[in-house]
């Protein structure tokens, strides 16, 4: 018997590859918006909140190739968001085309009123993180807890 939590891991990883979209918000809505939420803000415990952070993250080179890793990848296992253990699985969307993960980062970037906004992604600068090849989920924890320690990740 499967377990309902891999279910919803599966089901959702199936509308993360096939999902069609008219727009940004649609885009990051479909792919992003089941654990992250419609205006990401997150679900305690499980997903971290990307609004406001997304774009303080992507001020840095390395916070923006993190996250297009991240999206490229998934990653698994505790992490601490904000003071808060958070403990959710994100799973890797190596099946979705650069311009569509850069479409969706780019509305990340622009939810919860950022201090300050950041650069747009473009599908060249997912492209290029793609192609050096696909870490483990993880690789991209421990690159995380490094990004928090060098103060690139609040």
């Amino acid at each position: 018997m499967i377990k309902p939590s891999l279910y919803l891991l599966a089901v959702a990883a199936g509308m993360i590859a096939s999902a069609a979209h008219a727009d940004p918000k649609t885009n990051f809505v479909s792919r992003c918006g089941m654990c992250h939420q419609a205006g990401g803000e997150g679900l305690a415990g499980q997903f971290p909140k990307l609004a406001g952070r997304a774009a303080a993250i992507a001020q840095a080179p390395e916070g923006r190739r993190y996250m297009a890793r991240v999206v490229l990848n998934g990653m698994a296992g505790p992490i601490e968001v904000e003071g808060a253990r958070v403990a959710g699985v994100m799973p890797g969307m190596a099946a979705v085309s650069d311009a569509d993960i850069a479409e969706a980062l780019n509305h990340a970037l622009t939810l919860g009123k950022p201090a300050k906004p950041a650069k747009p992604f473009k599908p060249a600068e997912i492209a290029a993180v793609r192609a050096e090849g696909r870490p483990t989920m993880a690789d991209n924890r421990e690159l995380r807890a490094k990004l928090v320690a060098d103060g690139v990740i609040k």
